[in-house]
């Protein structure tokens, strides 16, 4: 039960600070907003300080595709990672309704198609882009995300440095994706703002549920198959 709590909490925070720091701190909605590199930051570095926080408890996953991804590289058992992706979809949720709660409060605050720092793509959205460069964009950036991760955190890494090195592998994610898709390559950073706040967010979150997934398990096999040793599998 620890390591669900720790991940429900570690998941929370990424939405809240990541999500948070879009919407109102963001590009727009500042009179001197932090723009894209300061968005990028805030998602990293919220990483960072969960895995140094409770990466000792749970491994800091915050995040269902990383979850998958460990579980097809048998580095985690099949109802530890269902607990796993559960408290990580209830901890954004909640992050996304107290963000909802606290914007309720500004002046002039309405929900629109893509609110509570939504993922999406096409006309309307930040950049436009189609569906197949969205689709591309996630399930690449989640596929070297996941690689940089497994690296890191293996035998031949450098395990006082490793969540140094995954968050800014996702700031640096997030400065190539966010004006295509706001940035997901996380599952639950997606369920929760389109689950609250609704609209098109809602309709296009099978991409943003599907296409990190595809690139978690695409970088799972290429991991155990090219790189990975017996003695790493989970026991």
């Amino acid at each position: 039960m620890k390591k669900y709590i720790a991940e429900l909490i570690g998941t929370f925070s990424l939405v809240l600070f990541g999500c948070g720091a879009a919407v109102v701190s963001g590009i727009s909605t500042a009179p001197a907003g932090i723009g894209l590199l300061g968005i990028s930051l805030a998602f990293g570095l919220a990483v960072v300080v969960m895995a140094y926080a409770i990466g000792p408890i749970s491994g800091c996953h915050i995040n269902p595709a990383i979850t998958i991804s460990m579980l097809v590289a048998r580095k985690i058992n099949p109802g530890h990672a269902a607990g796993y992706i559960v408290a990580q979809l209830i901890g954004a949720t909640i992050a996304s309704f107290t963000l909802y709660t606290i914007l309720k409060g500004a002046p002039g605050f309405k929900m629109g198609d893509w609110a509570l720092g939504a993922n999406g793509w096409g006309e309307g959205y930040l950049g436009g882009y189609s569906t197949t460069s969205a689709f591309i964009t996630e399930a690449l950036l989640t596929f070297l995300f996941m690689f940089v991760i497994f690296g890191t955190t293996s035998r031949h890494g450098d395990s006082t440095m490793a969540g140094l090195a995954i968050g800014l592998t996702l700031v640096l994610i997030h400065l190539v994706a966010i004006p295509i898709t706001g940035t997901s390559v996380n599952p639950a950073r997606s369920f929760g703002p389109a689950i609250i706040g609704g609209g098109k967010a809602m309709e296009q979150l099978w991409l943003f549920l599907t296409a990190p997934t595809v690139g978690g398990i695409v970088a799972a096999l290429v991991w155990r198959g090219l790189f990975e040793t017996k003695e790493e599998e989970y026991k």
